[in-house]
């Protein structure tokens, strides 16, 4: 399980460097059939999304997307249409800050809850795909 936030619920931010280390300890808990497949994904923290992807995304608030998974999805990925960009997680710090600060839920849960969603669209799955398997974890 995720260590407790040392800081407490409303404590000191961390900067993005801290939120890329959170991330890392995340993506160590990840079940290894899960994350044998992402490998070469790439974890990026952001303070925001840019203006680009508000744009695309359709944003009303750049507080309104925590995580997003730039890339072909397993799903999608074909030997005969191989692609030279990375696959990334984008998680933005900001957004996920205000989360935690209104949830009052533990950070280090805040970044491997987005991180999964978005490890989970990596391989096509929808977030309600992903909320039934986080609530399937937390049931064992």
């Amino acid at each position: 399980m995720s260590k407790p936030n040392p800081r407490g619920p409303f404590g000191s931010a961390p900067s993005i460097e801290e939120m890329e280390e959170m991330a890392e300890r995340a993506f160590e808990t990840i079940p290894p059939e899960l994350s044998r497949h992402v490998r070469g994904v790439v974890i990026h923290v952001d303070e925001f999304p840019d203006a680009e992807t508000e744009r695309e995304m359709e944003l009303e608030s750049p507080f309104d997307l925590l995580g997003l998974y730039r890339g072909v999805s397993l799903a999608e990925k074909s030997v005969l249409a191989p692609t030279t960009d990375l696959d990334m997680i984008y998680l933005y710090r900001r957004p996920i800050l205000d989360y935690w600060c209104d949830t009052g839920e533990d950070l280090e849960h805040v970044v491997r809850h987005v991180l999964i969603h978005e490890i989970g669209h990596h391989f096509g799955l929808s977030d309600e795909d992903m909320d039934a398997i986080e609530a399937g974890e937390s049931r064992n």
